[in-house]
């Protein structure tokens, strides 16, 4: 299993942008902080690949289809089309540093990589979260490792909003975090982390994953050089 330490040769990265980006407000001094730093680890000769999610605007659409008594797939259908929107507003930032468009398979993804563009993409197909389709991405290009970047600034022992004595915890394994997720230790909606079938994926995928808090984007960047930050997800 590789785990970046300190080095100087080139990685190959999958970023996964949460929702505490995409609230809503079209903050674009968001946007451009991460999309300054994209660009500075392209001119390191980083290679990223970048997934969004679909934010607000896309529970919104999705609540709006289930009063309209529309079906799960269609509420993942519409998922899907925002976290796209989201992907092209990243790709309107980088401009000739990404690749044109979000990729909508696995195939296309592996085909935008080999050209040495920022390749930002969406969801891919219903019944299928933006954190599974990170997972998917990373083990599709091989990454060193995958960095979810959300509202929190890692794992901890329960949800840290309802029991004040849940602690963050430096590392944890892939078996134990789907056991805590299974078993309602953290309670879906009110703590994102990886889903059950992400961390199948990167278990299965050798791949570690951090979670880390990317509101500060700067993050980033201290996890690719070695800091030890957020949680480490071993796979098992």
């Amino acid at each position: 299993m590789t785990i970046i330490k300190k080095r100087e040769k080139a990685v190959k990265l999958v970023i996964k942008i949460g929702r505490y980006i995409f609230d809503g407000s079209f903050d674009t001094e968001k946007i451009s902080a991460y999309v300054k730093l994209f660009r500075t680890l392209k001119r390191d000769f980083h290679k990223i690949v970048v997934v969004t999610g679909g934010g607000e605007y896309s529970r919104n659409y999705i609540r709006a289809a289930r009063k309209l008594g529309g079906s799960e797939f269609i509420c993942d259908v519409l998922g899907i089309g925002v976290s796209h929107l989201n992907a092209l507003l990243f790709i309107a930032g980088l401009r000739e540093d990404a690749y044109p468009e979000p990729p909508s398979t696995l195939e296309e993804l592996r085909k935008a990589f080999e050209g040495g563009k920022i390749v930002v993409m969406g969801g891919l197909q219903p019944g299928q979260s933006t954190n599974a389709v990170a997972a998917l991405a990373a083990e599709a290009i091989g990454a060193n490792l995958l960095i979810n970047a959300t509202n929190i600034d890692g794992v901890y022992s329960a949800d840290p909003k309802l029991d004040s004595k849940a602690q963050k915890l430096k590392v944890i394994t892939t078996d134990k975090l789907l056991k805590m997720v299974l078993d309602g230790t953290l309670l879906a909606g009110r703590y994102e982390l990886f889903d059950p079938i992400a961390i199948k994926i990167v278990g299965r995928s050798k791949i570690p994953a951090r979670i880390i808090d990317g509101r500060k984007p700067d993050n980033i960047i201290r996890v690719i050089k070695g800091e030890d930050i957020g949680t480490l997800i071993q796979p098992s």
